[in-house]
């Protein structure tokens, strides 16, 4: 009687037309029952819309794990026209079809973006662990040349994620994301966690979950990707800032032994005049595998965890430090969990309590992951944390094996009762509840200090928690590489901007000489170009040592090329550091597909092999071995390699300042040295001084290089490096304008303030040209230097 009662209340029937659907406005959108499915049109914004479904009668609003915005009021019509009902807002107009359910999108000029295909949405009862609930699917009908992005880190090389099937359950490799974003402006995230099947074919693309109370998603209409991803980020939260000394060089291996050998690789680089900012800690510093993720030096090679972290910022340099999702039965935190029932009962990394390879499966390890889904258990996580290593001034947290490693896989794994329902239930959002852990307490600790987290896995949402994924342990290999672009790329288009891979891959399998092999060399040497120009550069892996000193000496050619791009890396930084800003103030990406800058480009839709960092340089990486074969080196001819510089704009070489027209296919030299880049006309580069790490030296005498052939600008951003004071206004920005006709830099007045700002400075220009002396060339133009003390400046050419 309640239910006949609960849906008659908000039932309008509409007898005159011949049919019997319902609908009914609420405050943000309507409500209709239509084939038996009870369907909900909520607008969370003018660009935002959810759509919710279920059986007749079982309506559910799930709190969502990974949105974090509240409805806002949205002014919206409502207009029936036959059997369609048209719910329009600013941005978005939704056509839902009162007989057949089916739910349309256009938007604000009324150009179709997206329908659902017909029947597409399907309940299908499941037995979740005794609980009755749904399998669910949702199908849609995209355009057939219509180019989609994101689902997260995939290795499969693919730019554009058209015509695939992909399982979505995390794992080392693959970072899944159950969200694309298209080339028409519009993105769709289907909020479930559970097991997922994405599929695209000439019949439909869906999304297919294992467990769903409902089917929940969410599409957004940005007019374009940036405007796509500020949707997703206002969804579900926004970037926080990483201190400056993140954007440093970074070195680690699997592993270093003892407290001593790895203060001494930072002494090494200090000696060579390499520039390194951080050190990472990995695993076993807490002693063997019964002790797993103790978070405390409990290993005897670690004798004083204090001295440890001194000695390492005594010498200006970083360290975080590896801690895991998982416990061993020794460990405190077992101990407190176990008996709460804050422990699962499933396989995981390492499976024997012996630290010998292979694992000794006769001695297993006890290992389990923590129900990171109970707010206690996160509690209990950093209270452990806290007093064993936070408190010793470890400045950052490797969260590994965050999907969690799942091992020796049983069915009846699934059903472990997590603290919100099954596993498999929330399967996928494991790394978002256990980093945001970590991000939640330290923010309640200290605002002193910004939370900077290097962890595995990652779902929606995450990039809130102050968090940069990595993309696990990959096989070395120049087909891992290429997939490493893409990785990225896409992974930046679900909303989540901090990437970075393992450079010259985890595992050495494909290179049975590991270093002496002179084919890994150069792989490596790319695989260090591409990380030069990702969010973060950190040199990690298994098999064998990757510091530069491995790869022998100054004078050799590798070598060289190594330390070039450290180099070149830090000489970056104000620019690199200025678009980490733009990235938290505006919603921008620092990785970028080509779709995001050329979406008028056809020729640049599918490319996946370059990209911009920022919006001004276009990273071109070497993909292919070109001076390595049968186990010998030969530098002796210089290789070309061919690259798309999109249209729309003229590009100036970065190493010679040669200007090119896009829109043309280009054969480019590239020596071992030379990872192809190029500006785009009209850019402004901030240029850093030469430093052994990011704070050694003041910005107080920047060189400023002007691209011409086109307007444009850039904003400088700067503020105390480490803490959230930006957060309250405690920072301060210069823009720079370009004026190409009249070939005019205009330095605006400086707007801000924070304590140690720099009240008086120099600006030295360069306006680039193919005879002026750029990129790695010493001998530079310098056309004027500028005393700057904050007031508006206006420089001819």
């Amino acid at each position: 009687m309640k239910k006949i009662i609960s849906i008659l209340s908000f039932l309008v029937l509409f007898a005159f037309l011949g049919f019997s659907q319902t609908y009914q406005k609420t405050n943000s959108g309507v409500k209709a029952l239509i084939n038996s499915v009870d369907l909900e049109i909520q607008f969370y914004a003018p660009n935002i819309v959810r759509i919710l479904k279920s059986p007749e009668g079982d309506l559910y609003s799930k709190e969502s794990l990974s949105v974090v915005k509240m409805p806002e009021k949205t002014s919206f019509t409502i207009k029936q026209k036959g059997d369609d009902l048209f719910v329009k807002g600013n941005d978005i107009e939704v056509a839902l079809n009162l007989k057949k359910g089916t739910v349309s999108f256009r938007n604000g000029k009324g150009q179709l973006l997206l329908t659902e295909k017909e029947s597409g949405a399907t309940f299908t009862d499941f037995n979740d662990a005794g609980v009755k609930t749904y399998s669910v699917a949702q199908s849609y009908v995209l355009e057939k040349d219509e180019t989609i992005y994101g689902l997260g880190i995939l290795q499969n090389g693919k730019m554009s994620q058209r015509n695939q099937e992909v399982e979505m359950i995390q794992n080392n490799t693959w970072d899944f994301v159950t969200f694309f974003q298209s080339v028409k402006g519009y993105g769709l995230f289907w909020d479930n966690y559970s097991p997922t099947t994405f599929t695209d074919n000439t019949e439909k693309t869906s999304f297919a979950s294992e467990v769903g109370d409902c089917i929940d998603y969410y599409f957004m209409y940005g007019g374009n990707a940036d405007g796509v991803i500020a949707c997703m980020r206002d969804l579900t939260g926004q970037a926080p800032m990483f201190p400056l000394w993140t954007f440093g060089y970074w070195q680690s291996k699997e592993r270093y032994k003892s407290q001593d050998e790895t203060v001494g690789v930072v002494k090494k680089y200090r000696e060579l005049g390499v520039p390194i900012d951080g050190i990472i800690q990995d695993w076993q510093y807490w002693g063997g595998n019964y002790l797993w993720n103790a978070m405390e030096f409990l290993n005897t090679e670690f004798p004083d965890g204090q001295k440890f972290v001194d000695d390492v910022h005594r010498l200006n340099a970083h360290m975080i430090i590896s801690i895991w999702s998982s416990f061993g039965p020794q460990t405190k935190q077992y101990r407190e969990m176990n008996p709460k029932g804050m422990l699962l009962d499933m396989g995981t990394w390492p499976q024997s309590g012996l630290t010998s390879w292979p694992p000794n499966r006769e001695y297993p390890s006890g290992v389990k992951p923590y129900d990171p889904y109970n707010p206690e258990a996160r509690d209990i996580y950093w209270k452990y944390l806290n007093k064993g290593l936070f408190s010793l001034g470890i400045d950052g947290w490797w969260m590994d094996s965050t999907e969690p490693d799942h091992l020796d896989f049983r069915p009846s794994d699934m059903d472990n009762q997590t603290y919100l329902g099954s596993f498999r239930k929330v399967r996928n959002a494991y790394p978002l509840m256990t980093v945001g852990g970590v991000y939640d307490h330290q923010r309640e600790v200290t605002s002193d200090k910004r939370v900077f987290i290097l962890t595995r896995s990652a779902f929606a949402g995450q990039q809130r928690y102050g968090a940069n994924t990595w993309s696990g342990d990959v096989v070395a290999s120049w087909e891992a590489l290429q997939a490493q672009i893409t990785g990225g790329l896409n992974f930046s288009l679900c909303g989540i901007p901090y990437y970075n891979s393992d450079i010259g891959g985890f595992f050495l399998w494909n290179f049975r000489r590991k270093l002496d092999d002179p084919e890994y060399r150069e792989l490596y040497a790319r695989w260090l170009q591409f990380g030069a120009f990702c969010p973060m550069m950190r040199s990690h892996g298994a098999d064998a040592p990757r510091e530069i000193y491995q790869f022998g000496k100054k004078g050799d050619k590798v070598y060289d090329a190594i330390e070039k791009y450290i180099n070149l890396r830090y000489s970056l930084l104000p620019y690199i550091y200025s678009t980490s800003w733009d990235v938290t103030a505006n919603q921008s990406s620092m990785m970028r597909a080509l779709v995001m800058d050329f979406a008028a480009d056809k020729n640049a839709l599918d490319v996946n092999d370059e990209f911009m960092l920022g919006k001004s340089i276009l990273v071109c990486p070497v993909i292919e071995p070109m001076y390595s074969k049968d186990m010998k080196e030969d530098f002796s001819t210089v290789k070309s390699m061919e690259i798309y510089l999109p249209e729309g704009t003229s590009w100036i070489d970065f190493w010679t300042g040669k200007k090119l027209e896009g829109g043309q296919t280009i054969s480019r030299e590239a020596p071992i040295d030379i990872m192809p880049l190029y500006v785009k006309a009209g850019s402004i580069l901030p240029i850093g001084p030469k430093v052994q790490y990011a704070e050694e030296k003041k910005w107080d005498n920047l060189e400023i290089r002007i691209y011409e052939g086109a307007d444009g600008g850039f904003t400088l951003y700067e503020d105390e490096n480490d803490n959230y004071n930006y957060e309250k206004g405690a920072y301060s920005t210069i823009t720079f304008q370009w004026n190409n006709a009249k070939k005019t830099l205009t330095i605006d007045d400086r707007k801000g303030d924070f304590p140690g700002m720099l009240k008086d400075r120099k600006f030295s220009i360069v306006f680039v040209s193919e005879d002026g002396g750029i990129g790695d060339d010493p001998v530079k133009k310098i056309d004027q230097v500028i005393d700057y003390k904050g007031k508006k400046v206006i420089v001819k050419l």
